[in-house]
């Protein structure tokens, strides 16, 4: 992260519980997995344990909101969809 440039992540978790997936965003995947696989997210604790199915990096915050976002949407569960069906299989 040279020129104090924070470069933001964009994760997708799918819980093996139940199938559910969540989408969040973070400068630290590693450390923001444990807190949900730890109870520490509200919105997730009831759906452990989860898996990280995939994580997108971006230079900024702002392209970052605009792709999760865009997984909040509709079309972007459907890819959600796919992507948990797919960890499935691995």
């Amino acid at each position: 992260m040279a020129d104090g440039v924070i470069q933001m992540n964009v994760y997708i978790l799918c819980s093996k519980s139940n199938n559910r997936f969540y989408v969040g965003l973070t400068e630290d995947v590693a450390v923001r997995l444990r807190q949900h696989n730890r109870g520490e997210n509200r919105s997730t604790k009831a759906y452990r344990p989860w898996a990280l199915v995939r994580v997108e990096e971006y230079p900024n915050k702002s392209l970052a909101l605009k792709r999760e976002k865009f997984l909040k949407t509709g079309i972007g569960r459907k890819v959600l969809r796919n992507l948990c069906s797919l960890s499935d299989e691995k």
